[in-house]
């Protein structure tokens, strides 16, 4: 998984919007706890921004160079599921890149 030390190449900006409650967020609250010590480990000056909002659906926006950004809906995914989106959303700014 040597893609997760290039997030802070590929990507500007990382922001994860939840919920503190609501099952909707279970798996991204889950993937959060898991996954943010390792990925700030491997990307420290990164800025991965945690969003709480009450009753907010699960999203997570990636900002590139330029200002652009894309949005997934991470509703109903599983932890698995929401890192193969991080994934693609890092290759998707790599190849943008090459």
């Amino acid at each position: 998984m040597a893609w997760r030390g290039n997030i802070s190449k590929s990507l500007k900006e990382l922001r994860i919007l939840l919920c503190q409650s609501s099952p909707a967020s279970a798996s991204t609250r889950t993937f959060v706890e898991k996954n943010y010590k390792e990925l700030k480990s491997l990307n420290p000056k990164f800025p991965f921004l945690i969003r709480e909002c009450s009753g907010i659906q699960p999203q997570m926006w990636a900002r590139y160079d330029m200002g652009v950004e894309r949005c997934v809906n991470l509703d109903g995914m599983s932890e698995t599921q929401i890192l193969k989106s991080l994934q693609d959303l890092v290759k998707a700014g790599g190849a943008a890149k090459a």
